[in-house]
């Protein structure tokens, strides 16, 4: 029995995985990390226990507190689980950026364009022979629209609509945020397909995915759980 473990910044999400199928799964806030296994009482224990972590050391000590000695952190290495990390300098990459290009490695065999919509946005390259190549990292939906609203005079924090041409200005705001995302995710897209010359698959997690979902024009799939997938590769 396996316990996967991805500690970010608003959440921590879990999985149970016996082998071959996730048995249940959920997440608590990051800022009750210490009612984990409040959340898992009721369910098998787990052998393994794997975890990646980008919220800071007391998030990891609170984890550890609660399983003493029993968790593995996986960070970013130069080659783990056939993808090779073409970042300058491999262990600066963030470790659930990493177990997400372990996690598409996995689910799709082809180019992909791995996508992870939280509290910030990252759009990783991963070629069809396993390589990431790069991507990038850009504010999330919402700290896009708190940025405006914390920064001018006149722009409030209220959420709008989603519109392609927006005529008020809390769907303005709305509107700019997801614009900018989908633009630059589409644009690494093109990138992706020029370079690798087939056509890729963008796998899109994260918990802002279902707003951006409707207005993608490229090949996508949505994996929530594609972050815990790649943990699950690591777990003997």
């Amino acid at each position: 029995m396996k316990l996967c473990l991805d500690c970010g910044n608003t959440r921590i999400k879990w999985g149970l995985h016996d082998g071959k199928n996730w048995l249940a799964h959920g997440a608590v806030a990051t800022t009750a990390a210490d009612q984990l296994t409040t959340e898992l009482v009721l369910l098998p224990a787990a052998d393994t226990i794997i975890a990646c972590n980008v919220a800071g050391e007391s998030v990891e000590a609170a984890v550890n507190a609660q399983f003493p000695g029993r968790i593995y952190w996986n960070r970013a290495q130069a080659e783990q689980a056939g993808v090779s990390n073409g970042y300058e300098i491999a262990d600066t990459l963030g470790a659930d950026r990493w177990a997400a290009l372990l996690g598409a490695r996995a689910l799709h065999p082809g180019s992909c364009l791995v996508v992870n919509a939280g509290t910030a946005t990252t759009i990783d390259l991963l070629t069809a022979d396993g390589h990431f190549v790069g991507g990038l990292i850009l504010p999330g939906l919402d700290l896009m629209r708190t940025a405006l609203a914390r920064n001018t005079a006149q722009l409030p924090a209220v959420t709008g609509t989603h519109k392609a041409i927006p005529n008020n200005t809390l769907d303005a705001i709305t509107s700019g945020a997801t614009h900018a995302t989908l633009g630059a995710l589409e644009r690494m897209f093109r990138q992706l397909e020029a370079l690798d010359g087939e056509v890729p698959l963008c796998l899109l997690a994260g918990g802002a995915s279902p707003l951006l979902a409707p207005h993608l024009t490229l090949p996508f799939r949505t994996e929530p759980l594609l972050i815990l997938h790649g943990l699950v590769q690591l777990a003997p």
